[in-house]
């Protein structure tokens, strides 16, 4: 397979942490140049410096900026004007209660978990249509199928995001552009290692991999591999995506979700 991206630049958005990190990590080891974004200058600027650390021959540039906002999207599309690939990468969750979400929280989560791919899609998409190749592909949620009840606004944007992507998709068709989602199911992301070693017993260390094991049994218990996700796993899925090799996959969802969805298509 031609996973080759050498000579091709990239954008993935909310790339300093998780699975975002992980997906710059692996498109920059492939020959990308990657830009790297996140919400702080400086927070973009040490993840570049770690990353390069790691892939010495990796090239990667600076695009910070809050992709939910309207300045920061310009700030954005400044740093870059143009890729070849972009990565919807950038989202954000909360669980809480349906009656106690009030409508600034849902309008702040379509904000950043789907016009900011809208957005950012819109402007880069149609130039990827001049050069007749390009890829764009949305992170989305096993959450798009299965809306969890503790945070069913996320559920919402998840669900719209694949919209979005299907649409985009038949509005590029023949281009040479394709447009995917991918579904990653619980992963093992910054935030939730965090949390598992804020429950963890005083003054003891955090098994990340049991307590994963546990979180699965009693909340995701249809998951086929019985534990979470590692964020390299998903980058995997979306750099295949990302490559020439993808070229006949577009417009689909395509699921990393350990086989918590229990369909067959």
């Amino acid at each position: 397979m031609d996973l080759n991206l050498n000579g091709k630049r990239a954008l993935v958005t909310g790339s300093t942490s998780g699975i975002g990190r992980a997906i710059a990590f692996e498109l920059a080891g492939l020959g990308a140049e990657v830009a790297v974004n996140g919400r702080s200058p400086d927070r973009v600027d040490q993840a570049i410096r770690e990353m390069t650390a790691k892939v010495t021959s990796g090239r990667f540039l600076a695009a910070p900026g809050d992709v939910g906002d309207p300045e920061g999207l310009a700030r954005v599309i400044a740093a870059v004007p143009e890729v070849d690939i972009l990565v919807n990468n950038t989202g954000i969750f909360e669980p809480k209660p349906f009656f106690e979400i009030p409508d600034e929280d849902w309008r702040r989560f379509f904000d950043v978990n789907v016009l900011s791919g809208v957005h950012l899609s819109r402007h880069y998409a149609a130039r990827m249509v001049d050069k007749h190749w390009g890829r764009v592909v949305f992170v989305s949620s096993e959450s798009a199928i299965q809306i969890p009840t503790e945070m069913v606004h996320y559920g919402m944007t998840k669900t719209a995001q694949l919209a979005v992507m299907r649409g985009l998709a038949e509005t590029v068709a023949g281009s040479g552009v394709t447009v995917n989602a991918v579904l990653p199911g619980p992963t093992l992301s910054d935030g939730v290692a965090t949390f598992m070693r804020q429950m963890a017993p005083v003054g003891g260390e955090a098994d990340l991999d049991a307590m994963g094991r546990t979180f699965i049994r009693e909340n995701r218990p249809t998951s086929l591999i019985g534990r979470l996700i590692a964020p390299e796993e998903i980058a995997n899925m979306v750099a295949y995506l990302c490559s020439p090799a993808a070229s006949a996959t577009t417009g689909t969802a395509v699921r990393v979700d350990g086989g918590v969805i229990r369909a067959i298509a």
